[in-house]
């Protein structure tokens, strides 16, 4: 489908749209605007990371096999 096309559709949608699909789209439209930096991480995240690895690999945090996790899972829906 050639955007033209498609653009042609979308307009379609929205001369006919109500005030919740106009509400969406508007969400959408400012979500595919928001700036990679806006999202990106910063490097307070990047040192937290790091030190919740060293941690890990101290064997100071909990590590659960992927049958616990399913155990758990499945348990938790109880």
């Amino acid at each position: 489908m050639a955007t033209m096309d498609l653009r042609d559709i979308v307009i379609d949608y929205v001369n006919s749209a109500d005030i919740r699909l106009l509400r969406m789209i508007k969400a959408l439209a400012e979500s595919y605007q928001t700036d990679e930096k806006d999202v990106a991480l910063g490097e307070v995240h990047y040192q937290m990371m790091d030190e919740r690895r060293a941690s890990h690999m101290a064997g100071e945090s909990e590590s659960l096999t992927w049958d616990q996790v399913r155990k758990n899972a499945r348990n938790a829906k109880k």
